[in-house]
């Protein structure tokens, strides 16, 4: 979602487009914080299920955490936002080099 502001000299046109706007990201936030608890349950289901074993219980719990971190950056610290560009560089490249840095020290230890 863009984050676009309109100025059309028309003050009520303008409050009505912010009131939407706002209604619209508020329901993106809930959505998002509905669906991160639902993955918090989840998550503890699948530790605690015995049909499962820790080869797949840890994997998945990671990947739900993965999803989480997604939802957090871009619905409640608002980087799908205009203007967020240079923040999301850093992070993702961060990001990228402890990749690299993890896989390097698995390779060196492993083989």
């Amino acid at each position: 979602m863009v984050n676009t502001q309109t100025n059309s000299g028309n003050p009520e046109t303008d409050l009505k487009y912010r009131r939407k706007k706002n209604a619209e990201e508020m329901r993106h936030q809930v959505i998002s914080f509905a669906l991160m608890i639902v993955f918090t349950l989840i998550a503890f289901l699948a530790v605690g299920y015995e049909g499962f074993s820790a080869w797949f219980a840890v994997p998945f719990i990671l990947v739900l955490a993965v999803v989480q971190v997604g939802f957090q950056l871009y619905y409640f610290m608002h980087m799908s936002h205009k203007g967020h560009e240079a923040p999301a560089l850093f992070m993702y490249s961060g990001v990228l080099v402890a990749f690299l840095t993890i896989i390097c020290f698995l390779t060196i230890i492993w083989w």
